[in-house]
Order: C-alpha cells, then sequence, then structure tokens
C-alpha cells in the first residue's frame, strides 16, 4: 500500500513538471516569434531593394490605365452606334417582325375561319397551311433575333479589340 505522503509527493511533482513545461513551450514560443520577426524584416529588406514593389506598383498602374482607355473606346463606340441609330433600326426591325408575323397569323386564321365555312372538306388543308404559316413566321421571326444578337456580339467583339489594340 502507498502511503499518503508518497501519493501527495508524487502529485506535487506531476504538478511542478507540467508547470515547467508549460514554462519551457512557452519559452519556445516567444523564441520562434523572435526568429520569425528577423526573417520577416530581411524579407522586406530583399523585397525592398530588389525594385520589386515598384515593379509590381507600376503594373498595377498601366493594366489600371489600359482599363480606362478600354472604357472609354467602348462608351465611344456606343455612342456612335448610338448615333448612328443602328441600335433602334435593330429593334424596330424586329419589333416590325414581330408585328408581321402577327398580322400573317391572324390573316391566316380569318381565311381558315372563312375556309371551314364555304368549305367544310378543304378546311383540314387550310388549319394545315395556317399551322404552317404561323411556324414559318415564328421560324422568321427567331432568324431575325438571331441576326441582330449575332450583330450585337460582333459589335462587342469590335469594341473589345479596339480596346485591346488601344492598351
Amino acid at each position: 500500500m502507498t502511503s499518503v505522503s508518497s501519493v501527495e509527493n508524487s502529485t506535487k511533482a506531476a504538478t511542478t513538471m507540467r508547470a515547467e513545461q508549460a514554462a519551457q513551450t512557452i519559452k519556445d514560443i516567444a523564441k520562434r516569434i523572435r526568429e520569425e520577426s528577423a526573417r520577416m524584416r530581411e524579407t522586406v529588406k530583399v523585397i525592398r531593394s530588389s525594385g520589386a514593389i515598384e515593379e509590381l506598383t507600376d503594373a498595377v498602374r498601366e493594366a489600371t490605365m489600359a482599363a480606362r482607355d478600354t472604357s472609354k473606346e467602348i462608351n465611344e463606340t456606343a455612342r456612335e452606334l448610338k448615333q448612328r441609330g443602328v441600335i433602334r433600326e435593330a429593334a424596330t426591325a424586329v419589333d416590325d417582325s414581330v408585328r408581321s408575323a402577327r398580322e400573317t397569323a391572324q390573316t391566316v386564321s380569318a381565311l381558315s375561319e372563312e375556309a371551314k365555312e364555304a368549305a367544310p372538306e378543304t378546311a383540314a388543308a387550310f388549319a394545315k397551311a395556317s399551322e404552317t404559316a404561323k411556324e414559318r413566321a415564328r421560324v422568321a421571326t427567331e432568324k431575325t433575333k438571331e441576326a441582330i444578337r449575332e450583330r450585337t456580339e460582333k459589335a462587342k467583339v469590335k469594341l473589345r479589340k479596339r480596346g485591346k489594340e488601344a492598351a
């Protein structure tokens, strides 16, 4: 059996040992902080003396100026397109195509109704022709929209190229 005093002594020894370990760990951490601080100072000196900071600053300035110039070029081109009425013409063409397609569909629908009343046997043929005309009008509208999208994309590409050439 172990005595109470030997248990107390071993507990005190363990506590003292843990406190000493904690103190040593703190000292080690402080030493690493000092070492890393010295390394950091040295790194900053090397970077500064190498000219890397100035080079980075110049590169950022040049990139900013290029972005500004590109933005101006895009703005000018957009203004020119607006003044020439290209965008308005394209939008008007789409509206006209849609309006024409609707009118065609209405006309064909009216013809179909008249045909049903006049000649029930041919009503099916007119219904089919009506659907075909509607489909063609829809396709024409889609093609017009796609042509406008392509024109817009081409204009955007030209704007980007002008911006890059200006840079």
